[in-house]
Formats: structure tokens, C-alpha cells, sequence
């Protein structure tokens, strides 16, 4: 879907018109997003009435990012150093010391624009942080101050464009009233959280302070033109009633839509609103009154055999262009949407104790990972958004939830959730931390202070319509949240849960808060959520956490390539066993792997460290979520990992870097959250299989083969199974032969499940340690040689085949990367079918590599691995 228009009318003058709202997109719209000019309050001597005169000059001033921040603009004018790099960030002065004028800024723009007939011209904006005053060729444009940085603007500037059509806007820009002294508390101070803004940038256990606070028109600015009537905030509602089936004929799905017109004039209009979707239409005529803004209902639209739209690893995610359009006697207006047809539904699973969810009456298993923001510098792009959505498909996940302390996310991320079938569990903005759950010595004011934050309850109920009216048509938006770990105040949690989410969308669950016990009764004691850090891989199996776990993991560290992208060389010096970490690694919130690198050897240097943190992040993660698919219904519904991506340069929680490098934890995750897996019980050595599928699965051959260190082949068992819909069956134990073979140097096990055309569905392979869990085999492996065949299948995609000898030991725990034959970087971001794979001896692995906009005739194909020597292969 396209962004959308929100809602409130507000009449300024007889001129000018504020809404809060915006179309999914339009007739003849447009982006301001270039030839911006900027400069500090202290700079200016004169006011935006002056500065707005398009005859102003502005040409020696800076040139401004629009969208951004303004410490986005100040990097890209090289004002000041990467922020992201080293610890170039102390560099960057600090608005707590600094002072708010620091960070504020006027904005001007020049743009080409003029009003034929009855057009009328809109002026958008999607995002300014904190507050905004707009001029436009020399008159104010907003009558009030505007305020909230999760809240849109919309302007009728119709009379207010010049004649020949050349126009100048201006636009201060302050930061938060409250920006917060960053002394290392969970949102510094705690007083960030007094504005309705970006709790985070005052500095969390995972990031260091943004210096500016998020300052600046950080989302876009565009110009629409409509006539007379604009239509803003369509309301796409789908009912698929009944338990439904992936495939074949399906019932009727029931529409539901409706639409606000904004009848600009100042008289009555008489016109047809239309929806048009898979070839059907749904229309009304109505009569609009003079300068009101109405909502209007359509009829009911019956769409005959839909085509669904399911959660990753369930189904496909068929989506349906859908237009409404007001009509006089010409087109007034227009908004088109991508529409997925699902019901999602919530139920309490009495057995577990915990919220259990269906789409299209099929009960889902949530794999989900915990997301902050896609840039901490709000550098967003629709691309960017691609390739992150996709690495969670790739990782199997089907959820994504949107943590409190940050924003609610932009239309593109939505689309792109969309198209790769990821639900969306999004709060609002509040987090445990700043706004009081706990005592903190390190926040300005007690919890009873913080528990009343924001200071402006009234902004946070119209920023909450507003946001909801902007995603709400999104088939990926599954559950709404009052936020992270805490509750808003009653006087905002209660307005918002039964009067304006019941209004404006009344089709989705509401969890008051992210760990409460309407989503999971916390009968464990803690906060409802963890662990954290490291744990033995076992311990998911066998140990009982909450029942649909909203945060648990930690780790993240990425290979030697990543990591000096952003560490300087002199820092570049691997933490040890209970010992020193470097200062910028602390720096950048390092979590120590200390006794799961230890088994693996002592520490030689930083790239031997990096190889070592990898087995740990694949095995922690593939564990984690095998454990609790192995107690699928019975101990959970779900789980959240904490977290799969960071927006900023950090060594913890993120399956990829910053730089959208993958590691081998989003591997291992992968393997843990196939829909249909085979997996080893760490504990009890029980092979078991996980269908997460609706359908049964018959004839299913379960075999398993251990592998010494010298590559030969023991042969363990096979056994066919039968195994129903979300289901887990355990099959059989393989400790005995385990015991017997592992002796004093470990183990390797390869499971697969194949069907009965012998046709590999799940394959899973483990290492084992020796009887004293330590990994003395892995470390005295001989080296193997691999074959390595590239094969090119389309412009940006390719094959490589892996071969391992017959005659050698495994080709242990291989990366594979694309690479740029001149510079020898790695091509980023590169999608991979698998990696950090085992090859065993005499077979071959096939993986497919998927890039974008790269001429692969300037690429190489790189591969080393932990006994394999690291080799380039030239594709042509």
C-alpha cells in the first residue's frame, strides 16, 4: 500500500486548512527531496516571513538532507565524522551540553508549483522532529506551532502559491523541548520521554547517544494536487470467515470499505465514491457538505474464490491492487493500496497460558524477532527496507515486533512486510525504562514522575489516530501494543483501547503492554521476558520460559569483515577469556562470549575470535528457536528474539551488521525456523520433527549419519514417520550411538528428512563436543580442498556448487561471500539460500546467490571455512 492520508481537519483560516493526513498515493504527487538549503537559528538574522520570499538568497548556505536529520546533514557536509565509526561519536557535541539552538534550524526550499482552476495544492509533510513552524512566500502557514515527530502535516496552500509559480518554503525546525542528559541510563536521564519522540536517541544498552536527538524533517515532504473534493484515509476491512485452506477453491471473502472527502468549497458537492478491486466495483453517490470533511461508507464488496494472503512459511502473500476514486463529473481525487485478504484473530490457549493467533482461522506458530529502527540517523529507503524484510524472511521468521522506544514505522516498511509475509506487533511509545517501571538512580525524576510521561497526553491520542490511519490497511499489521514493558498512563492506554482503535481500525488484537499476561502469564517471575545473554543450548530445550516470550537473546557479533568496517585497526584486538575488552568494542556494547568461545580454543587473534563467535551465534540461535518449536502448543505459542537487526553499529543482538553483512547467526536461525525441520535434542539426543504446515505429511523418511573428524561415514538409522498438521513428533534417540562414537574428539551428526521421491525437505547438521565439552577434534581437523563451480542463472543471480572430496574430512562450517574483483569488499547486500554450510566428503551443496544492480562479470566468488583454506573463484 501506498502512504495514506490521515485524518483531522482543522480550518486555520478561510486560506488555510491543517490536516492530519495524508493520501496512499495520488494523482500528480510529488516528493520535495532535493535542492534543500539549511542553517542554524544563530546564523539568520531575519524571520521565515523574510526567508520564505523567493527572492531571499539562500545559495551560500548549506545543503540540507531532506529527509533526514540534521546531524544526517551535518555527516554528509563532512561537518562532522562518522558517528558510527570508532568512537568518532564523543566527537559530535551533545545537545544536553550544548543547548537546543545548537540543533534547530531553518530549512528553505524552492519549487515550481502553481493552482489551474479548481485544483487545490497540498503541502505534506510525514515526519518532523519536534517542533515546526512553515512559511511559505512570505506568510505563515501553520497557525500554531506544530508538534510531535509521530504526527503528519497537511496544508491546502492553494491561495496561498504565487502567480508566476515560483514558490519559497521555509521551515524552523526545534529539537525536543526535553532531550535528556545521556548518562548512560536506558534513555539517558529519562526525561527524552516527556516529548512524544525517539526514546532511544538519549542512549540504551545497545546504542550511544544520537547527538541531535533525531532533529529535523526526517521523513518526506511532497506536494499533491486534487480537485475540488480530496479523498484521504481509505479503510480497507477484509473478513475471511471459516478455517481455510492454503490451496483450492475458497469461499467467498466479504470487503469492507470506506473513505474520508474533504469537500473544499463552500458549497455542497454531489459525487460517486468508487472502489474498484479484482475487476468488481463497490460505489455510493453522496452529497458532501460545504468545507466539512465526511466519512462515507461503501457497500459491501463479496469477492468470490480470493486469492489469500498468508504469514511466511504458510503460504503465498497475494495482494490486490485496489483504487478508490471520488468522481463529479472528473476525478476528484484518488488513493491506490495493495490490499492483502486475511483475518487475523487472537485467542487465550489455556494450556500454555498464553495469546495464541490464527490468519484465516489456521493457528500460527510465532517465530518473531524484535526490531528497533532501520537507521538510529533515520536514513530510511525503500530499498533499505527491502533487504531487511527479506533477510527475516530468509531467516524463516513470521513476525516482527516494533519495540516502544522508537517510531511507528513508515508505509515502506509495511510494504515490504507485506510482500515477504511478515506480521507486524507494533507499540506505541512508551518503554518500561524512561517512563517509569522501574527505579532507575540514574533517571532526573522518581517513577511516579516518569509514570505521568509524555506531558502532553492530548498530542499522544492524536499522533496514535493519526499513525493508525497510516498503516491500518496493511494485511502484514497484525497486533496493536500500549508499549514496551509499561502501559501508558490510563488517561491515554484507556481513550485508546476502547474508543480509537475500536473506531479507526477494530480489527486487530491490543496488548496492553509488550510482556503483560494477556499476551503470556508470567508465572516465572522477572519482568515477563529474557533471558538474556549466552545460554548453554540445552537450555532451550529443557528449561521453561514464559509462554509466548516477547524478548529473548543476545548476540550477534559479526565475521572479521564487519567488524572493520567500523573498529580501527589499533582496536582490532579480540576480547579474551575473562579478560580485557578494548575500549571501543565496550564502546559499541560489546556482551562477552567468554566460556562458549573457550571449547573451541584459546583465543589466537581478532579473526580467529570473529570464526569462534560464529559457531557460537549459529548454534544459540538454531537452538533457541528448535527448542521452542520442539514444545510447540504444549509449553508456548511463540517467541520474540531480542533482537534481529540493530540500526547502528553495535556487538549484540543482530543477525546482520549495520551494513546489511550476514552472519551465521541469521543462518542458524534459518535452520531452527524451517516450517518443516528435523532436529537433535541437545539433551536427550531424540531426533524430532517439527510440521508447522496444515497439512499432513505422509512417508516421511527420517535418517541420521555421524561423521568422525577424519570424514568417515557411521550410519545410524532410518525410519519412515507420518507426521499431522502443527504438529511435533518425536521419533527416535540416537544417545547410544552417540555415547559410542564420540569418545575423546566429538561429533559430527547429519540429520535429514526426505520424502518418498528421496527429495532432501530439512537437513540439519550438528558438531558435538568430545566427553570433556571441549572441541579438541574440531581443533586438530585436517584441512580440505573444495571444488567450487559458479554458474550464472539470471543477470543478478547465480549458483555455486561446493564439492568436498571423498578422501578428506568435512568441509567444516563453510562461508561463502560475493566479492568485487577490484576492490575485494564484499558486495552488500547479498542474499544467500544458505551458508556457513558443512560439506561432507564425496557430496556436493548447491547455494543460490541473489544481488542487486551488480555486474557480476566484476565479481569473484570467495569461500573459506573453518578446515578449509580461504580460495576466489572467478565466475567468468
Amino acid at each position: 500500500m501506498k502512504i495514506i492520508k490521515s485524518a483531522y481537519l482543522f480550518f486555520a483560516s478561510t486560506l488555510v486548512c491543517l490536516f492530519f493526513a495524508f493520501p496512499a498515493s495520488a494523482q500528480q504527487k510529488y516528493e520535495l527531496n532535493s535542492d534543500w538549503f539549511c542553517a542554524n537559528i544563530n546564523e539568520v538574522k531575519v524571520g521565515g516571513a523574510e526567508l520564505s520570499k523567493p527572492d531571499f538568497p539562500v545559495n551560500q548556505w548549506m545543503k540540507a538532507t531532506v529527509p533526514g536529520t540534521i546531524l544526517t546533514t551535518l555527516l554528509d557536509n563532512k561537518k562532522v565524522p562518522d558517528p558510527f565509526y570508532g568512537m568518532n561519536n564523543e566527537l559530535i557535541k551533545d545537545i544536553y551540553h550544548t543547548g537546543n539552538a545548537y540543533y534547530t534550524y531553518w530549512f528553505v526550499k524552492s519549487f515550481n508549483q502553481v493552482a489551474k482552476g479548481d485544483e487545490q495544492i497540498w503541502l505534506q509533510f510525514r515526519g518532523v522532529n519536534y517542533k515546526t513552524e512553515i512559511y511559505l512566500n512570505g506568510k505563515k502557514v501553520n497557525a500554531q506551532v506544530h508538534e510531535g515527530m509521530h504526527l503528519r502535516q497537511q496544508y491546502n496552500i492553494t491561495s496561498l502559491l504565487a502567480a508566476n509559480g515560483n514558490n519559497r518554503l521555509a521551515v524552523l525546525v526545534y529539537p525536543p523541548d526535553f532531550p535528556g542528559n545521556p548518562n548512560g541510563g536506558q534513555g539517558g536521564d529519562g526525561t527524552i520521554a516527556k516529548g512524544l519522540t525517539t526514546q532511544y536517541t538519549a542512549g540504551w544498552d545497545w546504542i550511544q547517544p544520537i547527538r541531535d536527538r533525531n532533529t529535523g524533517i526526517w521523513d518526506k515532504v511532497t506536494i499533491e494536487k486534487t480537485k475540488v473534493v480530496n479523498l484521504q484515509n481509505p479503510h480497507i476491512v477484509t473478513l475471511v470467515p471459516g478455517k481455510r485452506s492454503v490451496d483450492g477453491l475458497q469461499q467467498p471473502a466479504i470487503i469492507k470499505a470506506s473513505a474520508e472527502l474533504i469537500n473544499t468549497s463552500f458549497k455542497p458537492v454531489t459525487g460517486t465514491l468508487l472502489m474498484t478491486m479484482a475487476g468488481k466495483t463497490s460505489q455510493i453517490k453522496v452529497v458532501l457538505p460545504a468545507n466539512k470533511n465526511t466519512e462515507i461508507q461503501l457497500p459491501q464488496l463479496l469477492l468470490q474464490n480470493p486469492k489469500l494472503w498468508w504469514p511466511n512459511g504458510y503460504g503465498e502473500q497475494n495482494l490486490y491492487p485496489v483504487k478508490l476514486q471520488f468522481i463529479t463529473s472528473t476525478v476528484s481525487d484518488e488513493e491506490n493500496l495493495n490490499v492483502g485478504v486475511r483475518q487475523i484473530e487472537t485467542t487465550f490457549n489455556t494450556h500454555t497460558q498464553s495469546m495464541e493467533t490464527t490468519i484465516n482461522g489456521q493457528k500460527i506458530f510465532i517465530k518473531g524477532g524484535n526490531w528497533i529502527i532501520s537507521d538510529a540517523m533515520l536514513r530510511f529507503s525503500p530499498e533499505r527496507y527491502d533487504a531487511e524484510i527479506r533477510f527475516h524472511r530468509d531467516m524463516n521468521l513470521n513476525l516482527i515486533r516494533i519495540w516502544g522506544g522508537a517510531i511507528t514505522e513508515r508505509p515502506e516498511f509495511y510494504e515490504a512486510c507485506d510482500k515477504y509475509g511478515l506480521l507486524v506487533f507494533q507499540d506505541f511509545w512508551f518503554s518500561g525504562d524512561a517512563n517509569g517501571r522501574w527505579y532507575d538512580p540514574l533517571k532526573k525524576e522518581d517513577q511516579w514522575i516518569r509514570r505521568k510521561y509524555p506531558d502532553n497526553h492530548q498530542l499522544v491520542l492524536t499522533a496514535a489516530a493519526d499513525q493508525i490511519k497510516m498503516i491500518r490497511n496493511h494485511a502484514s499489521l497484525a497486533f496493536w501494543c500500549g508499549g514496551n514493558e509499561i502501559t501508558p498512563p490510563d488517561d491515554i492506554l484507556l481513550p485508546l483501547r476502547d474508543e480509537i482503535l475500536p473506531k479507526l481500525d477494530g480489527t486487530r488484537t491490543f496488548i496492553d503492554f509488550s510482556n503483560s499476561d494477556a499476551m503470556s502469564v508470567n508465572t516465572f517471575g522477572g519482568n515477563g521476558d529474557g533471558p538474556y545473554g549466552i545460554q548453554n543450548p540445552r537450555t532451550f530445550w529443557t528449561n521453561r520460559t514464559f509462554p509466548f516470550n516477547s524478548e529473548i537473546g543476545s548476540v550477534g557479533v559479526g565475521d572479521y569483515e564487519s567488524l572493520k568496517r567500523f573498529i580501527p585497526a589499533a582496536n582490532l584486538i579480540a576480547p579474551q577469556y575473562q579478560g580485557k575488552v578494548d575500549s571501543v568494542w565496550q564502546y559499541h556494547k560489546y556482551i562477552g562470549y567468554d566460556q562458549y568461545i573457550k571449547p573451541y580454543g584459546d583465543v589466537k587473534n581478532v579473526q580467529d575470535f570473529a570464526q569462534k563467535a560464529q559457531l557460537v551465534n549459529y548454534n544459540q540461535y538454531r537452538a533457541l528457536m528448535e527448542g521452542f518449536s520442539a514444545h510447540m502448543w504444549d509449553w508456548y505459542t511463540g517467541s520474540i528474539i531480542w533482537k534481529t537487526q540493530n540500526p547502528w553499529t553495535a556487538l549484540r543482538g543482530q543477525m546482520y551488521d549495520y551494513y546489511l553483512d550476514v552472519n551465521a547467526a541469521l543462518y542458524g536461525l534459518k535452520s531452527g525456523s524451517e516450517p518443516l525441520h528435523i532436529m537433535l535434542n541437545p539433551a536427550d539426543s531424540m531426533i524430532t520433527v517439527v510440521n508447522n504446515h496444515f497439512v499432513s505429511k505422509r512417508n516421511l523418511m527420517v535418517k541420521a549419519v555421524a561423521y568422525d573428524m577424519a570424514g568417515k561415514a557411521h550410519f545410524l538409522d532410518q525410519i519412515f514417520y507420518e507426521i499431522n498438521p502443527t504438529t511435533v513428533k518425536k521419533c527416535f534417540s540416537i544417545k547410544g550411538a552417540i555415547e559410542k562414537l564420540k569418545q575423546k574428539d566429538g561429533l559430527f551428526i547429519q540429520l535429514s528428512l526426505l520424502d518418498e521421491k528421496e527429495q532432501v525437505l530439512s537437513e540439519n547438521f550438528y558438531w558435538l563436543e568430545d566427553e570433556d565439552g571441549t572441541y579438541r577434534g574440531l581443533q586438530r581437523m585436517d584441512k580440505t580442498t573444495l571444488s567450487i563451480q559458479p554458474k550464472v542463472i539470471s543477470k543478478n543471480k547465480l549458483e555455486v556448487k561446493l564439492t568436498a572430496p571423498s578422501n578428506q574430512p568435512v568441509a567444516f562450517f563453510t562461508r561463502i561471500a560475493l566479492i568485487d574483483r577490484q576492490t575485494n569488499k564484499r558486495i552488500l547486500p547479498t542474499f544467500y539460500s544458505d551458508n556457513y554450510v558443512s560439506i561432507m566428503p564425496g557430496t556436493s551443496k548447491i547455494l543460490s546467490i541473489d544481488c542487486n544492480n551488480v555486474d557480476l562479470n566484476n565479481c569473484e566468488i570467495e569461500v573459506y571455512g573453518w578446515n578449509v583454506d580461504r580460495v576466489s573463484k572467478a565466475i567468468f
